[in-house]
């Protein structure tokens, strides 16, 4: 499965220099959200490289398409579990975390949706999972625009402002920057539970 990964994501940064990336960067956006393995970022960084003026334009077409799939995601949990949803997490070795995410739903809600869309975690994971718990779908939603939005914002800001010297930084780092993030959200938002 690892080898399998590692050509995909050649493919994919492959792809970034065609003529075809914009297209390419809208599928792997949307897929990635319920199906596929490799994240956008692959392509939205050597892809805001190679036009840094277009860069706001690259992050919103990342971020929609990924809204729309994460759309897939949940449609996925919500009416095709067994079907669809519970292979696909077999597929990623995800189904020992879905007991675990379960009690997160039910204690956070919508939260996990923005934090698991911000972070380096599977996306596709919680966006099964909330159509398998049936959550809210304007909270999903909103959670969803404002996280992938956030998240593909920072990543394809700091390749435009930064440039090349930052690519590194960010593939070697950006996964433990996020998740310090929400940690330390998931500890405010416990502290506040706690002290209300």
């Amino acid at each position: 499965m690892t080898a399998h990964i590692c050509r995909l994501y050649d493919r994919v940064i492959h792809v970034a220099a065609s003529p075809y990336a914009l297209w390419a960067l809208a599928a792997v956006a949307f897929t990635e959200s319920s199906v596929f393995p490799i994240p956008p970022d692959v392509l939205l960084i050597p892809m805001v490289l190679a036009a840094r003026t277009k860069w706001l334009h690259y992050v919103a077409v990342a971020a929609v398409f990924s809204v729309l799939g994460g759309l897939v995601g949940y449609s996925i949990g919500w009416g095709l579990w067994e079907i669809a949803g519970q292979p696909i997490l077999e597929l990623y070795s995800a189904m020992d975390k879905f007991a675990l995410v379960e009690t997160w739903y039910n204690e956070w809600g919508a939260w996990i949706v923005f934090i698991a869309g911000f972070s380096p975690v599977p996306y596709k994971v919680f966006t099964i999972a909330s159509g398998a718990f049936s959550l809210d779908l304007t909270m999903f939603v909103f959670a969803s625009i404002i996280s992938r939005g956030g998240r593909f914002l920072l990543v394809g800001g700091l390749v435009r402002y930064f440039g090349k010297s930052i690519r590194t930084f960010i593939e070697k780092y950006l996964g433990l920057l996020t998740l310090l993030f929400c940690t330390l959200l998931v500890g405010g938002l416990v502290a506040i539970k706690y002290a209300l």
